[in-house]
């Protein structure tokens, strides 16, 4: 199982996908900033995936500047992007290579599927 890092400024949304992710047996961290997550990264704690919103309060395009730097720090690290906005070509310029993108809202299921897909690619 993997270690989930969820970057969420929606304490909600960001609890509810935290219970999701653990009861599949996956660990999960939990940021509500790009600057918490950054700190997590950059830290000794193992991490295999980083679970984040795109738009974070802090930041227009936080998550993808999260996900950036992350992979500066962690190269290789799995990247699974989500917003309740959509996903033009311009905004998707901005994702790391082989990352994925789930739309929010999105149900459970669908949360599996790509946690899924994004940790078996």
């Amino acid at each position: 199982m993997a270690v989930i890092l969820i970057v969420e400024d929606e304490l909600f949304t960001r609890e509810l996908a935290g219970i999701c992710i653990g009861d599949w047996g996956h660990d999960v961290l939990f940021a509500g900033s790009v600057e918490e997550g950054l700190k997590l990264l950059k830290s000794d704690t193992p991490i295999d995936a980083l679970f984040t919103d795109i738009y974070l309060k802090t930041a227009v395009f936080g998550g993808c500047d999260l996900a950036q730097q992350a992979m500066v720090i962690r190269p290789g690290l799995r990247v699974l992007y989500t917003t309740g906005n959509s996903a033009n070509a311009d905004l998707k310029s901005r994702f790391v290579t082989g990352s994925h993108f789930l739309g929010k809202p999105y149900t459970p299921n669908q949360l599996h599927t790509s946690v899924d897909g994004m940790l078996a690619a």
